[in-house]
């Protein structure tokens, strides 16, 4: 049963490990959106593959740190908040321990794991695309009154057979279009990934997918004319407010009040939609979503979804218990009903599963893993389902991808040749 649990796995990227539990490879599932190229294992993998502890057990490494936190002092009392998201932790945490003992148990996928960084581009298996040093800031691009002005071309490659001699010659050729590269839904329409360029850097955009890079006055040009033409599928990722200045180093932040102005309701398919939402574990930020956002936007909460983060080694990223940095995020799922749904639709669907938990091994700070196959299954709406992320940093296909920069994760330098992999 693991054998064919594995040799599915090493298809799709999702690894099944109990009723309540999942673990993903983020680079196997993007890869199903690329045909000439594939996502780089060692670039996506950049952290949490050191090689401590290498040659001890998963169940060595847990004893060593169940002593550790024996040997810790107690923490501090809790404030009123504070005790409410501690409670809240409590809740979830037998989840969260049951979906690590399946992953420790499953000794065919931790053997796997190791390698994922590696996973195909061993001895020069594959070749880097790109040598940039730097890479475009699109916030610093899209603040600036020529912006409208810039303009990012795509190159199509079109192949064509010619008789000749009585045979038949492919050949290849490159079609390029010129289009602004902001406020301007862009789409790939071929069957094949793309290249293209924007100030001398180039990206790749997957197969039948689309693009939208503006700041948030602009969002209301994705509202579809016709609700028939919405969204079945809405993930969102916001750059929540922190006080952090570490934090606001790495990317801009908003204040929560900006989101509750998000277009929502409107971008709803007229079946309705599930809305995905990413949260912090802070208490202030789930009440927030849960007394103003929510309602503001028309969604009723449906199930609480968890990311569960590892190193390669199978072990948590962090100690379960730690106030302030737990190893886990949260993905609260609700519904938006659409123009029909008075008929009943989304009482016919598929009740969502509350306190799943998917593991994965992270990714770029505040790199989200691909989630939306795992919510297929309980959405509204016909097939194949319409899918938005919106504060995307990358693209997959099939999906629109909104945010003031969604090729960040595009750039060349993320990926490696197919060509060339053994």
């Amino acid at each position: 049963m693991e054998d064919n649990q594995l040799r599915l796995f090493m298809e799709s990227g999702i690894y099944k490990l109990n009723s309540n539990a999942l673990f993903i490879d983020p680079v196997r599932i993007l890869n199903r959106s690329y045909t000439r190229v594939r996502v780089s294992p060692a670039t996506y993998y950049s952290r949490f593959f050191d090689s401590s502890n290498s040659t001890q057990s998963p169940k060595a490494i847990e004893d060593s740190r169940k002593r550790k936190r024996k040997q810790k002092k107690k923490p501090q009392s809790l404030n009123e908040r504070e005790q409410i998201a501690d409670q809240r932790h409590q809740e979830v945490k037998p989840f969260l321990l049951k979906a690590h003992e399946a992953l420790l148990e499953a000794t065919d996928l931790l053997k796997d794991l190791r390698n994922l960084r590696n996973d195909g581009c061993a001895a020069g298996g594959c070749k880097e695309l790109s040598q940039e040093s730097s890479e475009l800031s699109f916030l610093e691009l899209g603040s600036v009154w020529q912006a409208p002005l810039y303009e990012i071309v795509l190159n199509c490659h079109q192949d064509d057979k010619t008789s000749q001699d009585g045979g038949s010659t492919l050949v290849r050729s490159i079609e390029q279009r010129v289009t602004p590269a902001f406020n301007n839904l862009i789409a790939n329409e071929e069957s094949c990934d793309i290249e293209a360029e924007l100030f001398n850097h180039k990206y790749i955009i997957p197969k039948r997918s689309c693009f939208y890079m503006s700041d948030l006055r602009q969002i209301d040009n994705l509202i579809p004319a016709d609700s028939d033409c919405g969204f079945n599928l809405i993930v969102l990722d916001p750059p929540w407010e922190n006080g952090s200045a570490h934090q606001k180093l790495r990317y801009p932040t908003l204040p929560n009040r900006y989101f509750l102005s998000l277009p929502v309701k409107q971008l709803c398919h007229t079946s309705g939609a599930l809305v995905a939402l990413w949260v912090t574990n802070r208490e202030k930020l789930r009440g927030f979503v849960q007394n103003q956002l929510f309602p503001k936007w028309g969604v009723k909460y449906a199930a609480s979804f968890y990311w569960l983060k590892v190193k390669a080694n199978g072990m948590m990223t962090g100690e379960l218990d730690l106030f302030h940095h737990r190893p886990y995020e949260c993905l609260l799922l609700g519904y938006c009903d659409g123009k029909d749904t008075h008929s009943g639709n989304l009482t016919k669907l598929n009740p969502i599963p509350d306190n799943q938990v998917f593991i994965s091994v992270p990714g770029d700070y505040s790199r989200k893993p691909p989630i939306g196959e795992l919510l297929l299954d309980y959405l509204p709406g016909s097939r194949p389902a319409r899918c938005i992320e919106l504060f995307a940093r990358e693209m997959i296909t099939g999906w629109t991808s909104w945010g003031n920069e969604p090729l960040h994760f595009q750039d060349l330098r993320y990926f490696v040749s197919k060509t060339t992999e053994k």
